[in-house]
């Protein structure tokens, strides 16, 4: 999802606070799925060059290993699942709500 150089060759310089905190500008939060508030990982690669990776919530982690070749959060996934079963379940009811049963 991110990158350690600017796909658009262009390079941005933000200030660092007394506490150590940067500002990611938003247009790489967007371009990167970033969201804020949220969370980052920062790791040095071996050319010792600091690489901010995009860290998912535990909500994004569930169904991980799935084989799809979706990139969707697994909860869109679901979401869209969820709402597929409440159609059939509602098109199943009625269709079989008009019939009476006979003994």
């Amino acid at each position: 999802m991110s990158s350690n150089t600017p796909s658009d060759g262009g390079e941005r310089i933000v200030s660092v606070t007394k506490k150590g905190q940067a500002t990611i500008p938003k247009h790489l939060r967007e371009k990167h799925g970033i969201p804020a508030p949220g969370r980052v990982k920062f790791v040095e690669n071996d050319d010792g060059e600091i690489v901010v990776r995009p860290v998912g919530s535990m909500r994004e982690f569930r169904g991980l290993e799935r084989e799809s070749e979706d990139e969707r959060p697994a909860t869109a996934i679901l979401r869209e699942e969820r709402e597929r079963d409440k159609q059939r379940a509602d098109e199943l009811l009625e269709r079989f709500s008009g019939n009476t049963e006979e003994e």
